[in-house]
């Protein structure tokens, strides 16, 4: 929205006021200007939607410019926007100064005028739903007065109907007690909300938009349901998509984003999180039809990494791929960025603030890199003294949440920290496993995989994976439990091989086996020659223990024998 003019008036105290006029007011004399300034004075009665007074005002100016002219009021009854449209309609501007937060409605009603005394249209009641407004009215003016009135609210969640339109009245007899029915409206939204008021996390729909088989679709969004419950977000409902061809500009139909959009404030959502990584431009495309939150998956992931990382190498990777995440993402963020400035500011008044966020970004993944370089180096001289003594390295990999952490300290009797989540630990540990015949080995627990790893988090992290480069054994544990972990072992198979480790020694073991019949324990040993386990119970610990300390030793025997 433009804003045609913005005119100063000081008010009896001397204090200066702004009157901004939002619209096309080209054309319009100076007379025109100042009655639509005078507007701003008016105070509406908390309990009418709209006064006689400022409807016949409105009906007055419409008609002598020959444009739709449009008022928002807050519930304290001053005008807040005065807007000038077209014949046809009006365009909402800017509202980010009045945000909905955690209501169910913004607090502010729309009331305009119809030229030709038409009832609400569409994109009215698309207004009235996108943006969540208490209520919208329609004047319609005949003879430069007001004639009928249309108006329409938005309806509880679980209701039939979104939107509530009633029947068309003689304005002069229209008669709502508009305090009284928006507190009583406000109060059943609110009781009508599926989840708890006072739960202060983010509430999500989660939407995938593939042209997949509808299972693997399925499947996806169940893992990004876990991600999201691992992040701490409240997910209230998801959305798939199945179109013919992806939209590259919205992925879906522009209709269904707005149907989306709608369906979201509707049942109270703070964030949209798309299952597919999503380009800048679509990003910033979607984010262009609500003030909702939009990521993709990538940044849950990177935001689960930021949340768990509490080495100091843990936290300099996951910054470095969070930066390089969003570096190309810096369009249109203004000062969204200026908490990463760091020493002298840009490089003279002429730069433009989004050169300077880029400029900073930059420095910053620079100076990051140079980090995690000497950090690497320390890490190389611990991995060279290690080599130096003799000790073989026996790595677990596998899926996120497959239980490494826990098989580690069940091993070792350490106390890393293990929870029921996707990424619940991040920061490698390596701790010291005896073995019988005084035999030693180090037992490394590395960071979880998962289907479609974020590249820039794989770069980052890609120094501490190496590490695995070093491993005399690669022990792939696999959740024998979840429905998806065919699937989960080709997704580490495929980032072993990226990682060029595809050809080391692994050995494949099945954990939670408690959790499943003791006739598929079997058989799934069988089919892949795995062995199996539950790290929770020392008892089922003994094949595992003698297949490692055969894949070690008998292998360090024979390669002395070559």
């Amino acid at each position: 929205m433009r804003r045609g003019m913005i005119k100063y008036r000081k008010d009896e105290r001397r204090r200066v006021s702004i009157a901004v006029i939002y619209g096309n007011i080209s054309g319009l004399k100076g007379r025109n200007i100042r009655s639509l300034e005078r507007i701003y004075r008016r105070r509406i009665s908390p309990d009418k939607v709209v006064t006689q007074e400022l409807a016949r005002y409105l009906a007055e100016i419409s008609s002598a410019i020959g444009r739709q002219l449009g008022v928002l009021i807050p519930r304290s009854g001053n005008v807040s926007h005065v807007i000038v449209g077209d014949t046809r309609g009006i365009i909402i501007p800017d509202l980010s100064a009045y945000p909905i937060g955690r209501k169910s409605l913004r607090g502010l009603r729309l009331v305009h005028t119809h030229l030709r005394g038409e009832p609400l249209n569409q994109d009215d009641l698309t207004d009235l739903s996108l943006l969540r407004l208490d209520l919208v009215a329609a004047i319609g003016i005949r003879d430069a007065l007001p004639d009928r009135i249309f108006v329409a609210h938005l309806m509880p969640q679980g209701s039939e109907n979104t939107v509530e339109v009633f029947p068309s009245q003689d304005f002069y007899r229209f008669d709502l007690d508009f305090s009284s029915f928006i507190n009583a409206l406000d109060e059943e939204m609110e009781r009508r909300r599926t989840f708890d008021q006072k739960d202060g996390r983010e509430r999500a729909i989660l939407v995938g938009v593939s042209r997949r088989p509808r299972y693997e679709q399925e499947d996806s969004m169940e893992e990004l349901r876990e991600l999201a419950v691992s992040c701490g977000v409240l997910v209230l409902d998801r959305v798939i998509q199945r179109p013919k061809e992806i939209n590259p500009k919205y992925l879906m139909g522009e209709g269904k984003v707005k149907e989306l959009v709608i369906n979201a404030m509707n049942k109270g959502a703070t964030l949209l999180i798309f299952d597919q990584e999503l380009g800048p431009s679509q990003i910033k495309s979607i984010g262009e039809k609500t003030e909702l939150k939009v990521i993709d998956r990538c940044q849950l992931i990177l935001d689960i990494f930021a949340q768990r990382a509490h080495s100091r190498e843990g936290k300099v990777q996951v910054e470095l791929a969070q930066l390089k995440y969003r570096l190309p993402r810096l369009a249109g963020k203004g000062t969204a960025m200026s908490r990463l400035m760091g020493g002298i500011g840009g490089r003279g008044p002429g730069e433009m603030k989004l050169e300077i966020d880029r400029r900073r970004v930059r420095d910053r993944v620079a100076l990051l890199e140079r980090e995690l370089r000497a950090l690497s180096e320390a890490r190389r001289q611990r991995k060279r003294r290690r080599v130096e003594k003799g000790i073989p390295i026996v790595s677990i990999i596998g899926y996120t949440n497959a239980g490494k952490s826990t098989l580690l300290n069940a091993l070792t009797k350490s106390q890393t920290f293990v929870e029921d989540k996707l990424f619940a630990t991040l920061d490698t540990a390596s701790r010291r496993l005896r073995f019988p015949r005084e035999r030693e080995v180090i037992v490394t627990d590395t960071v979880g995989f998962i289907r479609d790893l974020p590249k820039d988090l794989m770069a980052a992290f890609r120094s501490t994976l190496e590490e695995l480069e070093d491993a005399d054994l690669l022990v792939h544990l696999v959740d024998a439990s979840n429905p998806r972990f065919e699937q989960q072992i080709a997704s580490v198979e495929t980032i072993l091989g990226e990682l060029g480790l595809a050809s080391k020694d692994q050995l494949l073991v099945f954990n939670k086996i408690d959790r499943i019949p003791e006739d598929e324990v079997e058989n799934l040993k069988g089919r892949f020659g795995a062995v199996a386990l539950s790290a929770r119970e020392l008892s089922t610990f003994r094949s595992f223990l003698e297949a490692v300390e055969a894949r070690i030793w008998n292998g360090k025997i024979a390669a002395a024998a070559v």
